[in-house]
């Protein structure tokens, strides 16, 4: 048997081939912070001992992802919260976990909070929560934090947190039922922003490689009237990067620095967020996040489910009764009565990546944690890959 002077060199030098790839656990969690007022993350960030931080700081522990991105993580200008909570909650072993360190963090402005000084909601008034340019109560409510164990490539990272809806080709623009015509005045559609918090183009660097973070974190398709302008706004907030990752369509965006595209062919990437859009339920506009689980460039093999979301529906009466979806894969947890549980929270890989495993953090009663989810309606999701 002959055996090539290169691959006995390989063979001699197995840590080259292991650099070859690399597994990663990349994961999405909406905290649901729930918080009214400007600073209140930050004064619970300095107690140390918030029950409900303490809890998603074991979650977070226990699951151990690579990349990990929380949603609803309030954004305070030059406070640096996720630092803050790494050193005071995940730094520190919480309910028998293992301390965790993610030396790299990022967040930014959102739209969530900050006054456009249009009346976007038709009550005559601009000065509500619902007149911002995403809804909230304040400015940075309801942010997007990244925690990493690899380095963040902060000068690359592309923000279209500015880009206009009337920008987007084809947008669904709210129409007014009663009379055909546009919901929104010119003046406000010309002006209005797509991203309701923040589409973010987040490279990191992991063994050489490029991976793409893409993150969001869209409206829900709720709150409004027939108009549906949440709705619409949801579907296009989620097709801004199914546009993004196809680049024969990607031309019209443009980032907040002004440079325009989305990423170049067979880019590594992963999507990742609270999507709010259900595939099968909830009142999601035209089949919104179909336009991700069917896209031709997006990796759908696994999808994540959990033993807890199943006994959930069985256990509570009229939960899920009407749904069309499987149980198993919801991760949101919502009042029985009106919507029930739902699918929301998604992390998507590219075609290329290979997934491994996937699953959502929804223990059953019996199992590590049970006790601990009730820190959010919302529930960890995860995917291992290869890259």
């Amino acid at each position: 048997m002959r055996i090539s002077l290169a691959l006995l060199f390989l063979l001699s030098c197995p840590s080259l081939v292991l650099a070859e790839s690399r597994e990663l656990k990349i994961a999405t969690y909406n905290i649901a912070s729930g918080l009214r007022n400007a600073g209140d993350l930050e004064q619970k960030l300095r107690q140390k001992n918030d029950p409900k931080l303490i809890k998603i700081a074991a979650i977070i522990q226990h699951v151990r992802a690579d990349i990990l991105l929380l949603n609803e993580f309030d954004y305070q200008v030059g406070a640096q919260l996720g630092k803050l909570f790494q050193q005071n909650y995940l730094s520190q072993a919480q309910l028998g976990q293992a301390a965790i360190d993610y030396p790299y963090t990022y967040s930014n402005s959102v739209n969530t909070g900050i006054n456009s000084g249009l009346d976007l909601n038709g009550d005559g008034k601009t000065n509500g929560p619902a007149d911002a340019w995403g809804f909230g109560f304040f400015t940075g409510q309801y942010g997007m934090q990244i925690l990493s164990r690899y380095p963040i490539d902060t000068a690359a990272i592309r923000s279209f947190q500015k880009l206009k809806w009337a920008s987007m080709p084809q947008a669904l623009q709210p129409i007014d039922p009663n009379t055909n015509k546009p919901w929104y005045p010119t003046e406000v559609w010309n002006e209005l922003r797509l991203s309701s918090k923040s589409h973010w183009d987040v490279p990191i660097t992991i063994a050489g490689k490029t991976l793409h973070f893409l993150i969001m974190h869209p409206t829900p398709p709720v709150f409004d009237g027939p108009e549906d302008r949440n709705g619409r706004r949801n579907h296009d907030e989620i097709r801004l990067f199914a546009d993004y990752i196809q680049p024969n369509k990607s031309g019209w965006i443009i980032d907040d620095k002004g440079q325009a595209g989305g990423l170049p062919e067979n880019s590594l990437f992963v999507i990742a967020g609270d999507l709010n859009a259900d595939p099968f339920d909830g009142d999601s506009t035209n089949q919104a996040i179909a336009q991700l689980l069917q896209h031709p460039g997006i990796n759908n093999d696994c999808t994540p489910q959990s033993s807890g979301a199943v006994l959930d529906s069985e256990k509570k009466a009229g939960v899920n009764i009407s749904h069309k979806g499987n149980s198993a894969t919801d991760t949101g947890q919502f009042n029985p009565a009106k919507v029930g549980n739902l699918r929301l929270d998604y992390v998507l890989p590219a075609k290329q990546i290979r997934i491994d495993r996937c699953g959502v953090f929804w223990p059953s009663s019996d199992e590590e944690g049970a006790n601990w989810v009730g820190a959010s309606d919302h529930h960890l999701v995860w995917v291992d890959i290869t890259l």
